[in-house]
């Protein structure tokens, strides 16, 4: 029976698509994956020790299919480790904020947790964590990952109450409480939850590479961002063989608007993603390095990074790993975003629709090309891919995905808004964008993407400035640049609101700004061209 355990884990391991299919083992010292500060305690033969820990320290970096070759090689050396079938799972669960999980990850799982309850003989701790794990896979149906995710906190929070010296079972605790959190809490409270078990953690143990990571997705939020710093600064050295841990730091970078930090982290994460094979992992990097290009009106750069992505996307292997999850967005996400940041309105509306694996990341190319053909004079032309958003929605609610289903839906009603607005129905387009704005308010960005493609009510900002509001418009910048900081486009916005409203002061401010971020090396776009001269004049 053991055998055959055994067998079927690895069968459905193979039948994973993505990532999971190149197992390229890390090189190098155990610093170079953070496992030199991971002690995981296991009754699993003491050779096995550091592999295990690498096992783990692995999965705290999210680099799932290299930690399934770790615990492979635990049980190689020792058959009877139980808990390297517990490790085995988790690496097929994969990244907790990575959406829905396919019914092959949950067979994965499901199997390697049969494995683990049928070997050896686990001690009561481990059994525990087996236990906590097994809720994790007790349906594949995409409606019940809600409610097995809160069983598998509750748990580990047993866990945690029955073995309280167990450091790690408080760290993967702390990440199934955020894992649990749900975008519309505003209070954050699961996320503040989690951080305070990992705080004084981290504190005592600088140096371990899931405190580092689950602080910063614990901070993954417009308010909270600044309380991560510290920990987005050393992760990236805490693991500097893994693209994942180079990678994570900009998320804060991101959140607080340190656009040099996020393309440096996002460079260094290519490059470790190009020498494993990781075609997704690299394509999330260029995707975020993309979108701090933009901000800094670094065009050339862009291109150059939209070019190089874009080759990867349509390789043998982009296609083979990206063509799900991470890198699937971001092939989708990377033209769309260069065309949208720079206002090309025109170019956004002819961007071909790449097939996609997931509704969501279709959407973001029809709603690029409908709000590219309204802003660009030509709002009939919107009407399919506004069509197809509506289909890609109702296939989301079918899944059901109800928080891409609420994105999707989103992204229709700002393209059918700037239509209304493009073909004169002014009032309803406002009202549209308005109620749109809302409802974008009151989610949140997912993990995979830097954000929106056009943040609706900085999109507001400039629909009003078109209405001849200009109050209402800088109103609308300035709630936008609060919540995402340094924009590109929501620093420009409020700059030409306030001159508009005859508030020199404030647009000069502004344009400041937005000229001390960008700094050196931008583009020669109008809008810095415009910011420079006012900004030039108030000082005068």
């Amino acid at each position: 029976m053991h055998r055959t355990l055994i067998a079927a884990v690895a069968c459905v391991w193979i039948a994973v698509p993505a990532a999971a299919q190149h197992e390229h083992h890390p090189a190098g010292s155990p610093d170079e994956v953070g496992s030199a500060h991971v002690r995981f305690e296991t009754s699993c033969a003491a050779a096995t020790a550091g592999e295990f820990n690498r096992g783990v320290a692995l999965l705290h970096s999210f680099w799932f299919p290299q930690a399934a070759a770790a615990f492979e090689g635990v049980l190689k050396t020792d058959p009877a480790c139980a808990m390297a079938h517990w490790g085995l799972a988790l690496s097929q669960w994969g990244n907790p904020f990575g959406g829905l999980k396919t019914p092959p990850q949950v067979q994965g799982g499901r199997a390697a947790i049969d494995a683990a309850q049928a070997t050896g003989s686990p001690t009561p701790r481990e059994r525990a964590y087996i236990t906590a794990a097994a809720a994790l896979f007790t349906s594949s149906e995409p409606g019940t990952q809600r409610a097995r995710t809160v069983a598998y906190e509750q748990g580990m929070a047993q866990l945690t109450r029955d073995f309280p010296d167990d450091m790690e079972a408080r760290i993967f605790y702390a990440l199934a409480v955020n894992q649990t959190a749900v975008p519309s809490d505003k209070t954050y409270a699961q996320q503040l939850k989690a951080a305070e078990i990992l705080e004084p953690l981290f504190r005592e143990h600088p140096s371990h590479p899931g405190l580092a990571h689950y602080i910063i997705h614990a901070y993954d939020h417009p308010p909270l961002a600044d309380k991560a710093l510290d920990a987005a600064r050393r992760y990236a050295s805490l693991a500097p063989a893994v693209p994942h841990a180079l990678h994570m730091p900009s998320h804060t970078f991101t959140r607080v608007g340190s656009w040099r930090e996020s393309i440096e982290t996002n460079r260094r994460s290519a490059e470790a993603a190009r020498k494993s094979s990781g075609a997704g992992e690299e394509l999330h990097a260029l995707d975020y390095q993309t979108y701090a290009y933009l901000q800094l009106a670094q065009d050339g750069e862009a291109s150059r990074v939209r070019d190089v992505a874009m080759t990867l996307a349509g390789s043998a292997e982009g296609i083979a790993i990206g063509a799900t999850g991470a890198g699937a967005f971001a092939a989708a996400a990377i033209p769309a975003r260069y065309a949208l940041e720079r206002g090309a309105w025109t170019e956004a509306a002819a961007l071909p629709v790449r097939s996609a694996s997931t509704p969501y990341t279709e959407a973001m190319t029809h709603f690029a090309r409908a709000l590219g053909a309204a802003r660009s004079g030509a709002p009939k032309a919107a009407a399919a891919d506004i069509a197809r958003l509506a289909e890609l929605r109702d296939r989301l609610i079918a899944q059901p995905d109800a928080y891409w289903a609420e994105q999707v839906d989103i992204q229709r009603r700002v393209a059918l808004a700037w239509v209304a607005f493009a073909e004169g129905r002014r009032d309803e387009g406002l009202a549209q964008l308005r109620a749109a704005a809302e409802a974008e308010d009151g989610t949140d960005k997912a993990a995979v993407s830097p954000g929106p493609l056009a943040p609706a009510r900085e999109l507001l900002g400039y629909m009003l400035l078109e209405a001849g509001q200009p109050r209402e418009a800088l109103a609308a910048f300035e709630a936008t640049v609060a919540k995402e900081p340094n924009r590109f486009r929501g620093l420009y916005g409020a700059g030409r609101a306030a001159e508009a409203a005859g508030d020199a002061a404030t647009a000069a401010r502004f344009y400041r700004q937005l000229l001390e971020v960008v700094g050196e090396g931008a583009s020669d776009r109008p809008e810095l061209r415009h910011a420079r001269q006012m900004a030039g004049e108030n000082a005068r």
